[in-house]
Formats: structure tokens, C-alpha cells, sequence
């Protein structure tokens, strides 16, 4: 069981591998985050717009692991872009998971999911409302730490130019040849810790070639060497799987991935 962790800004340990559970349903998420954690995973990320932190927050609770031997992070909506919005969000998911506190609370999108992208608005004022609410939620210790997610280079600076508390971690998609690799290099410079959503690309990994062909000369799966990948960019890793025995095979990493190998991925 890979079992690393790394500090945050403010001295926080956050295990650097973690379950995700985009699209699993509330229902189902309560056994398979049990599973995870009686494998060992010790960091399960959920999310308002996942609908499943209930399901989650029971798991962490009827785990037998002691809770501060669990790292939880939660999301506030995309969609909410006002400090009283966030701020009550932010209660909510503590009173539907069950927790006294998340470990981690982010703001999911800089822009509504319906507009991410698409929109050259970046909702600078309204990103500082919501960040106001994550730092007096953190003064408040119901978070114990807090970040943000898919924020490019400037959505941040806009950010920490009114901050108090900087970001301590920012969450995005990478994965092998889909690795933003400026983003990261200006998060890790100012102590912004990096997280990697889907590292297995939705998937679409485990049937690429040059990657089945690199996994076999490891002797590992696909998803195994996708994972490691974004681990050795110093990242946290947080794939999704419903699966036990993927779950299992997905925590087994004592590989390392070469330095030329890790140019070819990037």
C-alpha cells in the first residue's frame, strides 16, 4: 500500500494518494470508500456536485479508523459564487456527512461547470467572496485546510491578491500527455500542493498502446503506471474505481518510472 504524504502549507500532512469518487452514487459510495479504507487508503475525496458525501461520511464513520487518521476533502459547488452561498454550503456538507470537520475544502471551479471554459468571465470578485468564506470556515476549524480546483495561473493570482490565507492545494485534470506542466510548476513555486483528478484519463488510458506497452515493461497495469506518473510529478493522486480489486491494485506502487520514461508521459 503506497502510503506517502506530503505537508501542506500550513504544516498539514495530506496522504498523497487518494480515492475519488466522481459519479459514484451516494449509495454505493458507503462500501466502496469502506473498501478503500480497510485496504488502506486513508484520503477519500468527494464533493458537494457529487451528491455523495453522505455515503462518504458514513464510511469514515462506521470505518473503525480513528478519525484523525483519515484525511476527507470536500468541494464547494462551482455554481456557488457568494459568500453567504458558500458559507452556508460549506455547514451543509459538514451537517449531511455526519464529520466535525473536512480536511480539506476546496472551491471546485472558477467558473459554473456550465460556463468553464466556454465564458472569458472568470468571476474574479465572486471567487473572493467564496474564498472568503473557506478562510473563516478554516479560522472556525471546521476545515483544516483549504485550496481550490481547475484554477489556471491567473484565476490564482486573482485570488491571493485579496487572500488572507493562501491556497494551500490545487486539484486538476493530468494525466500522461495531458500534463500541465507550467500550472504545476507555478503551484509547487509558491507552495500551492497539486492534486490530480482522473489520472487515468476518464479511462481512455487503459486502452492506449504506448502506455499498455510501457506498463508491461514495468510489469505493472496501466493504471498502476498512471498513477505512479503524477505521484513522481510530486502530486497527489486521486483515481476513481468501484472495483476492490482495482482499488487494491490501484494503492500497489512500489515502482519507479525512469527519468526518460517520465519525459515520454509528460
Amino acid at each position: 500500500m503506497f502510503d506517502h504524504s506530503l505537508t501542506l502549507a500550513n504544516g498539514v500532512k495530506i496522504p498523497q494518494l487518494a480515492l475519488g469518487t466522481w459519479l459514484i452514487d451516494d449509495s454505493r459510495v458507503r462500501q466502496v470508500a469502506l473498501d478503500a479504507i480497510h485496504i488502506g487508503y486513508r484520503h477519500i475525496d468527494t464533493a458537494q456536485a457529487y451528491d455523495n458525501e453522505k455515503g462518504v461520511g458514513y464510511a469514515v464513520r462506521h470505518s473503525g479508523i480513528s478519525r484523525d487518521k483519515l484525511f476527507i476533502t470536500s468541494k464547494v459547488a462551482a455554481e456557488i459564487k457568494s459568500y453567504p452561498l458558500a458559507a452556508k454550503s460549506i455547514d451543509e456538507s459538514l451537517r449531511v456527512s455526519g464529520l466535525d470537520y473536512m480536511d480539506l475544502m476546496l472551491i471546485h471551479c472558477p467558473q459554473p461547470w456550465a460556463e468553464y471554459e466556454k465564458n472569458p468571465y472568470r468571476y474574479v470578485e465572486e471567487n473572493r467572496s467564496v474564498w472568503r468564506a473557506l478562510e473563516e470556515a478554516y479560522r472556525a476549524g471546521k476545515v483544516r485546510a483549504i485550496g481550490v480546483s481547475n484554477f489556471n495561473e491567473t484565476d490564482i493570482s486573482n485570488l491571493c491578491d485579496a487572500a488572507d490565507v493562501m491556497p494551500m492545494v490545487n486539484q486538476v485534470f493530468c494525466h500522461a500527455g495531458n500534463t500541465p506542466m507550467n500550472l504545476i510548476r507555478f503551484c509547487q513555486q509558491r507552495g500551492i500542493v497539486m492534486e490530480a483528478y482522473s489520472p487515468v484519463a476518464h479511462g481512455r488510458a487503459l486502452t492506449d498502446k504506448p502506455l499498455i506497452s510501457m506498463a508491461e515493461r514495468y510489469g505493472v497495469s496501466v493504471a498502476q503506471l498512471c498513477i505512479r506518473y503524477c505521484l513522481q510529478l510530486g502530486m497527489v493522486a486521486l483515481p476513481k474505481s468501484t472495483q476492490e480489486k482495482h482499488i487494491e491494485q490501484n494503492s500497489q506502487l512500489n515502482f519507479n518510472i525512469s527519468e526518460a520514461d517520465m519525459r515520454l508521459l509528460g
